[in-house]
């Protein structure tokens, strides 16, 4: 297990954007498949988008054209960038890892070993 501690959420109105982090410590977060997962009250957790590990980024379908991943692997941190953010979109968001040896690119949330505690975000129409 490799601790990661997600930041950046909080409320917002519909059409704002939010720009979320995750640090994570004690691993090479560059070698690492990392990712971002949405639930909301009663629903299952959902894919986001997720940095491969050779970096390359990939989205899922729910903020696809929103969003946009970057990770910096010097500060072992990921982010996740939310534009025109809609009220379906509030939710818990989070940061994910999994190392290279077991998953390379995945943006199923079972594929992944180690996880964040979320940050909240809400938008309010």
């Amino acid at each position: 297990q490799v601790p990661l501690v997600e930041s950046g959420g909080g409320s917002v109105q519909a059409g704002g954007s939010l720009r979320l982090s995750c640090v994570a410590s004690g691993f090479t977060s560059g070698t690492y498949c990392m990712g971002w997962f949405l639930q909301a009250p009663g629903k299952e957790r959902e894919g986001v988008a997720y940095i491969t590990t050779y970096g390359t980024p990939r989205y899922g379908d729910t903020v696809k054209d929103r969003s946009t991943t970057t990770r910096e692997n010097d500060k072992s941190m990921l982010s996740l960038q939310i534009n025109s953010l809609k009220a379906e979109d509030t939710a818990m968001y989070y940061c994910a890892a999994v190392p290279p040896r077991n998953q390379m690119s995945t943006l199923r949330a079972g594929d992944y070993r180690d996880w964040g505690q979320g940050t909240q975000v809400t938008v309010s129409s």
